[in-house]
This record gives C-alpha cells, sequence and structure tokens, in this order.
C-alpha cells in the first residue's frame, strides 16, 4: 500500500448546466409545465400569469370561407364512445334481459378496431349475439376473422357482384398474393369478372368499426410561427402566454444578512436566477436557429416539403457557431408552423443525395419524385424498383440505389410493383 498525489483534469457537469441542457429539449408547452413544477419546489419563485388573450387564430386558405355564423363561440362538447352508443342502444332496442346481458358482454369485449376477442368464441349463443350486432353497429362488427368481416357486409349489401361470398370465402389469400389467373382459372370466370368482385372488396371495410377506439382529438402547439407578409418571411416564437417568473417580494429582503434563512433562501434565490438565464438562453438559441433556417430554406417556407433543399445539423452548427448537439437538442420536440404547412423542426434536417450536375438533394425531394412518378406510371405496367432508379438517373440526374429507392417507397407506404399491378 502507497499513497500518491496527482493531478488531472476533469469534465463534470453542474446541476445549472443540466438545467439548461434539459431546458433546451422541450417544446414551449412542456417548458411551461416545468415552470410550474419550480414554483411548487422554490419557495423565493412566484409566477405572473400572462394576460390571456384569444390568441388562437385560424390560418384560413384563400379559397376557404367559414360557413358557421358563430365560428368564435365553438365549445367543446363531450365525447359519447362508439360503444356507449351501442350499449344504450342495446338498453333501447332488446327487453329480453339474457339478450341484453349476451350483446353487452360481447360489446364490452370487442377491441379497437370492432373484432370479437378470441377468448369470447366460448361464450353461448355468440353466433346469435353476433348476428344481432349487426342490427345496431355497422356491418361486420363483433368479427372474429377478417374473412368473416367481409362476409357479414358482403350479405348486408343488396347490390354486390356475383359470386362474392365465394371470391371472399375460398379466394382470400390468393387476391393478397394477386393471383389473378388462378382466381379466375379456380372461379371459372373472366378476368373482367375478377376486376369487378376486387373493386368491389376495395369498398368494404377489413375494420369494422375503427371508431370504437375513443381518443380525444390532440391539439398540437407549434413553437415558432413563420408568416409571409408582403412577400417576406417573419418569425416569432410562439411563447408569450408562458408564464413570467418573479420573485417573492416578501423574501426579498431576506437574502441579505447572515442568519440561517438567509443562506437558505439565498441558493433557491440562485437557483431562480439560473432558470430565468437558461430559459432565456433557450430563447435566443432558438431564434439564432430559426433566422438560420429562414436564410436557407427560403423556398421550403414559401413552398412546401417539395423545396426542402438539403441540409445538415453540423452546416447550421457551423453558421451560427454552435455546438451540432445544441441544434439537436434545441430542435427535439419542437413544431414550426408555416404558410406551407406545420413541420416537426427536426424533419427540415435531411442527408444529400447526389445529382450529376453537382449539386445535392435532399431526401424529401427524393421521395416527392418517387411518389410522382409511381402516381404517373402505367397500372398494368407499374415501375420497378430498378426502373425508378433508372428514371431518376436520366430525367432529374440523382444517383440513388435500387435498396435506397425500395427504403423510401416502404417509408411512404407504397407497394412493391407486383402488387400495384392492375388486374386489366
Amino acid at each position: 500500500m502507497s499513497l500518491q498525489q496527482k493531478q488531472e483534469l476533469s469534465l463534470r457537469m453542474t446541476t445549472e448546466l443540466r438545467q439548461a441542457i434539459e431546458l433546451l429539449q422541450l417544446s414551449t408547452y412542456d417548458l411551461e409545465l416545468y415552470i410550474r413544477e419550480k414554483e411548487l419546489e422554490n419557495p423565493v419563485i412566484e409566477i405572473q400569469e400572462a394576460e390571456r388573450t384569444d390568441s388562437f387564430q385560424e390560418r384560413q386558405s384563400p379559397n376557404y370561407s367559414s360557413q358557421e355564423p358563430n365560428s368564435t363561440e365553438w365549445v367543446k362538447q363531450q365525447d359519447v364512445s362508439m360503444r356507449d352508443q351501442m350499449l344504450r342502444q342495446v338498453e333501447v332496442d332488446f327487453k329480453d334481459p339474457k339478450t341484453k346481458q349476451l350483446l353487452m358482454t360481447l360489446i364490452h369485449s370487442l377491441d379497437d378496431n370492432g373484432y370479437l376477442c378470441t377468448d369470447m368464441q366460448s361464450v353461448e349463443n355468440v353466433e346469435i349475439g353476433i348476428e344481432l350486432l349487426q342490427h345496431i353497429g355497422p356491418p361486420g362488427i363483433g368479427s372474429r376473422t377478417l374473412k368473416e368481416c367481409l362476409l357479414l357486409q358482403v350479405r348486408s349489401c343488396e347490390a354486390c357482384p356475383e359470386l362474392m361470398e365465394t371470391f371472399i370465402s375460398e379466394y382470400l389469400p390468393y387476391v393478397a398474393e394477386r393471383k389473378w389467373q388462378q382466381i379466375a382459372k379456380g372461379m371459372n370466370i373472366t378476368m373482367a369478372h375478377v376486376n369487378e368482385l376486387h373493386e368491389f372488396l376495395l369498398t368494404l371495410h377489413p375494420r369494422p368499426c375503427p371508431e370504437l377506439g375513443h381518443s380525444e382529438t390532440e391539439f398540437m402547439m407549434p413553437d415558432v410561427i413563420v408568416e409571409e407578409k408582403h412577400g417576406k418571411l417573419s418569425f416569432h416564437l410562439n411563447d408569450r402566454d408562458l408564464p413570467k417568473i418573479g420573485l417573492r417580494k416578501e423574501y426579498v429582503s431576506s437574502l441579505k444578512g447572515t442568519s440561517e434563512l438567509s443562506s437558505y433562501l439565498r441558493d433557491y434565490h440562485k437557483q431562480a436566477q439560473w432558470l430565468l438565464t437558461s430559459i432565456e438562453q433557450r430563447r435566443q438559441t432558438i431564434i439564432r436557429i430559426v433566422t438560420d433556417l429562414l436564410e436557407k430554406q427560403d423556398a421550403f417556407f414559401r413552398e412546401g416539403r417539395n423545396a426542402l433543399q438539403p441540409m445538415t445539423m453540423k452546416e447550421v452548427a457551423d453558421s451560427i457557431e454552435m455546438h451540432e448537439s445544441t441544434i439537436s437538442r434545441t430542435v427535439s420536440n419542437k413544431v414550426i408552423q408555416t404558410p406551407a404547412g406545420t413541420f416537426d423542426m427536426r424533419s427540415l434536417f435531411t442527408s444529400k443525395l447526389a445529382a450529376q450536375d453537382g449539386d445535392s438533394v435532399s431526401q424529401s425531394a427524393v421521395k416527392a419524385s418517387i411518389q410522382s412518378l409511381i402516381a404517373k406510371e402505367d397500372k398494368r405496367k407499374p415501375l420497378s424498383d430498378q426502373k425508378i432508379v433508372d428514371l431518376l438517373l436520366k430525367e432529374q440526374g440523382i444517383t440513388i440505389s435500387r435498396r435506397t429507392v425500395s427504403k423510401y417507397r416502404e417509408e411512404l407506404h407504397i407497394l412493391s410493383s407486383s402488387k400495384r399491378k392492375s388486374i386489366l
């Protein structure tokens, strides 16, 4: 054993630094909650509520006009779920206690899409209950499988194509694999008839009652609002309703002195000052970033995502002389409202893809081009991923791999070429 003395440098994150980093990542709404939480923890802090004005304004498009005579008097009504409506309907339409109990049990056992849970299949008279459910809910409700759901909808429809039930009950797996020739041969019908059956199938609902999963509408509050006035872009932070942080007057006079109370209050006063400083730093950081974005993405803010230029966080960090991690934290959980729509701020940063002319193009622009090509394709001969690669290179000079096209197509929820092919 021996005693050693050595000198070393180490970086330690102070409580104040952690607080500043934490505040950078908060949305405006979360920042308000954070401030109110700090008021409860810190006796020196006194919140002064901002004057609440009717700050919500409908940003109407030029061709839109409200048809409501008293549109400013909208009142949120108490929501009643579809499940509750059906339970009330059972009380009104059915008098037999056993039938009522059966239907209520089944309704409570429906999942959020209107399907009956599998553990209810052993319930007595479940088939009768499912049939009765069709009278008080949308066709297909209470189904246990997709096939049963579609068949119930077909049976409730008076004008459906001939052989529709056979098409669903026996050939649904072939439809998923788009084996049209095998369906036509197996059913001994023409391709035109197969196409008719398929077109009608697309009008049915695979989820009989998606409204059953009741959820309240969530409103998105933008953190930054970009506006265009007289051809020029400007912005402001949507933080005018944040509570103002003040100091309790009755404690300020007690900060001076050497008593135990003064020492106690000075610590809390220091924390309050750091909170004010961190909030202002957060505000100034957002302003610097958005100011740079307006310069770099002028076309995007006016025209929308298709005009988004390739831009990385490092480029913005270098431009405003900040660390890339600071940019990343600041744009996290932030929403920006623009004349072209409302976007997650993080989505404005995209990687670059090379073009033949030496310029670069953003991922968003490439995705938009892929979407446009597929929208204009001949559905009898849909474009393969490789064909899209060739067209992007030929028409727009964009160099991209087939695997990347496949990845972007899946992100856009677009099926492969074999599954986009039409029957006729």
